[in-house]
């Protein structure tokens, strides 16, 4: 297979101790500061707390690998504290850092890895994913490790490592359903490069693989109605049949726009570079075309995210670099600005009241809580009334913050499919009675029991959402 930009570096050995060097101080860095973050966890990150104190093969609206990290972290450290529950975020970076150089080795050599272990380290989507516990932090390392054991496969064509390859795509595909890029990267390689064509043998040993992990998720969506696969397509608006406006052309530039900001201005470039140069660079090249031009179709026809093309960039990030070794002014450059943003990120959090016009820089992240113990002191002042509540981001902090609080809390009884892990777990039940303490945006048709009281006026996320806790019968509500 085509090397790459640059000849390979002889000394292929000598690596890994500068590489884990480099990994433990700045992983151990990015926790001594993660331990003073002021910002609440976000609605995302409590929702994957919840899952991850039952087991499932499966949960609402994405695969269950997530959950089951914070929840063996929390039990092992005997500790809920946002510390804990954001803890592996770092560590996982750590380790996808440390797989990536030894794919870079192996194509370029001792310096190549390196560069690249640096360079991802200092990527603002893991700086970002160190702070917030994310699906695609979960799924970095497993998907790196499947574009290894590829590279291995590619090499000498021994079925071990299809296996090794397919097993870790599938372990990648339990945190989140984009690793299945992985697979048409693979069938596009074959496709574009003899070099990278492993046999059928090899093919079916990798799928089989494969189809072993993750067949508890699937069996799992089989008896749940399909839950999470129906949640996935509802996202892409256009499959789903959402009727919203196609963004067309400026969906895609916004699109394009935002990846410099996923991995750096300058090394989004270098990427460009290196695609460019796809039949000299290899077979890597098609798994970060696939991603890259996937999200490109769903931005022109609907609403995309900026991290949806995540997957592009464990083997992106090692063609950047390859293209940056011949211009190395351009890469102290591009890993400066990136380590700036990799130190004003969490710099930030230790001042999440920093204000920006009239309002905290970090407003999304701040004020969750707050609201939180407003509430539940109401509800326990109301002889521990049930709450109410149906907005999600509402609901999940309540059951984090509410954990030992010894109160119920309940979602909208859905009409039809539930829009939402709390409306599907834990919906007001319809045979309710008694106080239940309603915390809404929109006035309820249900007489109050006591003056509506006005929560989370303070600074933070709740600020503008004109929020109020007010008690009502529960037969009434439920009857809503």
């Amino acid at each position: 297979m085509p090397s790459g930009a640059v000849q390979p570096d002889a000394r292929t050995g000598g690596w890994l101790g500068p590489v884990l060097a480099l990994v433990v101080a700045v992983t151990a860095l990015r926790w001594l500061l993660l331990a003073y973050d002021g910002t609440d966890l976000f609605v995302d990150e409590v929702q994957y707390w919840l899952w991850g104190q039952h087991f499932a093969f499966g949960y609402y609206s994405k695969p269950p690998l997530i959950a089951w990290v914070i929840g063996g972290v929390t039990w092992a450290a005997g500790s809920d504290a946002p510390f804990w529950v954001r803890m592996p975020g770092a560590a996982l970076h750590g380790a996808t850092a440390v797989i990536l150089a030894a794919l870079a080795a192996r194509i370029w050599g001792r310096g190549a890895a390196l560069w690249t272990a640096a360079g991802y380290l200092s990527l603002p989507m893991v700086s970002l994913g160190s702070i917030l516990i994310s699906t695609d932090t979960v799924m970095a390392p497993f998907f790196a490790a499947a574009l290894l054991f590829w590279r291995r496969l590619v090499e000498d064509r021994r079925s071990h490592w299809a296996a090794l390859a397919g097993l870790m795509i599938g372990l990648a595909f339990l945190a989140k359903y984009a690793a299945v890029y992985f697979l048409l990267g693979t069938a596009l390689a074959a496709v574009a490069f003899p070099a990278a064509r492993v046999g059928w043998r090899n093919a079916g040993a990798l799928l089989a693989a494969f189809g072993a992990a993750i067949l508890p998720n699937l069996l799992w969506n089989v008896f749940n109605g399909l839950a999470t696969f129906t949640h996935t397509a509802d996202n892409v608006g256009w499959v789903a049949g959402a009727g919203r406006p196609a963004p067309g052309l400026l969906g895609l530039a916004e699109f394009w726009a935002s990846q410099f900001a996923v991995v750096g201005p300058v090394v989004f470039a270098a990427l460009l570079i290196a695609l460019s140069r796809a039949r000299r660079m290899g077979g890597l090249t098609c798994f970060v075309v696939v991603p890259l031009l996937a999200v490109s179709v769903q931005s022109l026809l609907d609403r995309t995210n900026a991290n949806w093309a995540v997957a592009a960039y464990f083997a992106g990030l090692p063609l950047a670099m390859a293209v940056l070794a011949d211009a190395p002014r351009w890469r102290a450059a591009g890993l400066a600005i990136n380590a700036a943003i990799a130190v004003a990120l969490p710099v930030l959090t230790l001042m999440p009241h920093l204000t920006f016009g009239d309002a905290p820089l970090l407003k999304r992240y701040l004020g969750r809580a707050a609201l939180s113990h407003e509430v539940i002191a109401l509800a326990q002042a109301q002889g521990n009334a049930p709450i109410y509540a149906e907005e999600r981001d509402v609901l999940a902090d309540l059951f984090y913050t509410g954990r030992d609080a010894d109160l119920a809390f309940y979602a909208r009884n859905p009409k039809g499919p539930p829009k939402s892990h709390y409306e599907q777990r834990y919906p007001l039940p319809s045979d309710q009675v008694g106080p239940v303490l309603a915390v809404l945006s929109r006035p309820t048709a249900c007489a109050p029991l006591a003056p509506p009281v006005e929560v989370g006026r303070g600074p933070g996320a709740y600020a503008d959402r004109n929020l109020t806790a007010t008690l009502v019968d529960g037969a009434c509500l439920a009857a809503e």
